[in-house]
């Protein structure tokens, strides 16, 4: 039973995080121009932002094969916890120092966004320990 419950919050914390991966990835590789214009700040060349979509777009992918089977699958989970706590941080210091000269929601919702994954995907990850790491 208590396998189960770990491996629910494990489930919970992959679909979050593959979602948010699925719309941001999908959005810097298709609309990344219209996402520059919305957040304010100053032109730039939109090759930066859609190689980096196709990258969040195969890790959602991956999420969602985890979730299929999470068995042994510690390392992707560690990855994806240790991607979101650094992009987490530069987003904080993005939004803390004002960089960027984008507005200011535009760099605060995906910091929050981000924080929320990170944080259960490390919870997830300690609560299902036996799953990620069988012997």
């Amino acid at each position: 039973m208590a396998e189960n419950k770990n491996s629910q919050l494990l489930k919970v914390s992959l679909v979050i995080y593959a979602i948010v991966c699925m719309v941001y990835g999908l959005a810097y590789m298709f609309v990344s121009d219209f996402l520059v214009k919305l957040s304010g700040s100053a032109p730039v060349f939109h090759g930066w932002l859609r190689w980096s979509g196709g990258v969040l777009v195969a890790l959602a992918i991956g999420a969602f094969l985890v979730y299929r089977k999470p068995e042994g699958q510690g390392i992707f989970i560690t990855t994806i916890a240790l991607g979101s706590s650094l992009s987490c941080l530069a987003l904080f210091c993005a939004w803390a120092t004002h960089e960027e000269g984008a507005n200011v929601w535009f760099i605060a919702l995906p910091a929050i966004i981000v924080s929320i994954s990170a944080i259960l995907l490390w919870w997830s990850r300690q609560k299902a320990k036996d799953i990620l790491y069988p012997e």
